[in-house]
């Protein structure tokens, strides 16, 4: 799918249908008619607008004649079999020579669409650099505001864990450790090309685009601390839970060796007196009510030693 939209500079926002200087393509899972046509329109390499479209594409630059690439991976939201679980993918960011700008992404998704529903402050099409920094600090918000609702998902299934140990639950804290490890792994990958953009003079910054630039390493940096306190209270939490299954488990086989040992002392008295020998009381009328009251009584004795020994 491509969108081709332009900002004039009295602050209007427009698609368009025809590509034209300063406007803003966007591709979302383009096919390869659509690359084609975007590679031999704007003069584009068309492996730089494959590049993002693999999901296991690492974050980098790489700047050739007069194109310059970004890519960098960003948070996504997906919802299967009513369960949500978060992942990152890659987004590609294209700049034509002060021209064009470009965004290649697999998958639609909010950060994009703020832009494309003109919903950011002071975002224009043609002021490229302004562009891609906008661009990187709402990655950065986006990967904050996720962390944040792992926390609040992972308070929620510690209060279901508390009540009943299921293995939906569990399932469900390996999906956000993974998610975890998904998102501290991209966003540092994210800070190193910020990094390089800050230093190797890649793009044109004015001051005010270098202090949006800072505010967005801080924000960037702010989200890979969460990331790993999240991750560790994760991890101890599993562990835990891994413990209290254990004891869980244990306290069970405890209890159940206990009722067969009461259970067994019945059936070896009745054991002892079903024998084809001479036996004591053999000829009393009341030997059944005697080994009957003599065996419940031996229960109840070893009931109350095993409980006392808290084995019940």
């Amino acid at each position: 799918m491509i969108n081709i939209f332009k900002s004039s500079i009295d602050g209007q926002f427009h698609e368009l249908d025809t590509f034209e200087k300063g406007c803003w393509v966007n591709l979302v899972n383009p096919t390869e008619p659509e690359i084609q046509l975007v590679s031999k329109e704007l003069g584009i390499e068309p492996n730089f607008l494959r590049d993002p479209l693999d999901e296991e594409e690492k974050a980098r630059i790489e700047k050739e004649d007069n194109i310059l690439l970004i890519i960098v991976d960003i948070p996504i939201l997906n919802i299967e079999d009513n369960e949500c679980y978060f992942d990152t993918i890659p987004l590609g960011m294209i700049v034509v020579d002060d021209s064009y700008f470009v965004t290649v992404c697999l998958k639609e998704n909010p950060i994009l669409n703020e832009f494309a529903q003109n919903r950011i402050k002071g975002f224009f099409t043609f002021k490229k650099t302004r562009f891609i920094l906008q661009l990187l600090y709402r990655i950065a918000t986006y990967y904050l505001r996720y962390l944040k609702q792992i926390n609040r998902k992972t308070d929620e299934i510690e209060k279901q864990l508390h009540k009943s140990m299921k293995n939906q639950e569990l399932f469900s804290l390996l999906n956000l450790e993974k998610s975890l490890v998904y998102f501290t792994t991209s966003l540092r990958a994210n800070e190193i090309v910020m990094e390089k953009l800050l230093r190797g003079g890649f793009l044109k910054m004015y001051p005010e685009d270098e202090d949006l630039m800072d505010d967005t390493i801080i924000e960037n940096k702010q989200a890979i601390e969460m990331g790993h306190i999240y991750s560790n209270i994760l991890s101890g939490m599993m562990d835990a839970f891994a413990s209290v299954i254990s004891n869980n488990l244990n306290m069970v086989m405890k209890f159940l060796t206990s009722i067969t040992i009461v259970l067994a002392i019945p059936t070896m008295v009745a054991s002892f007196f079903g024998m084809n020998v001479s036996l004591p009381f053999q000829n009393n009328e009341h030997a059944f009510t005697f080994i009957i009251l003599l065996t419940l009584f031996v229960s109840f004795a070893t009931t109350l030693i095993l409980a006392k020994r808290k084995l019940f």
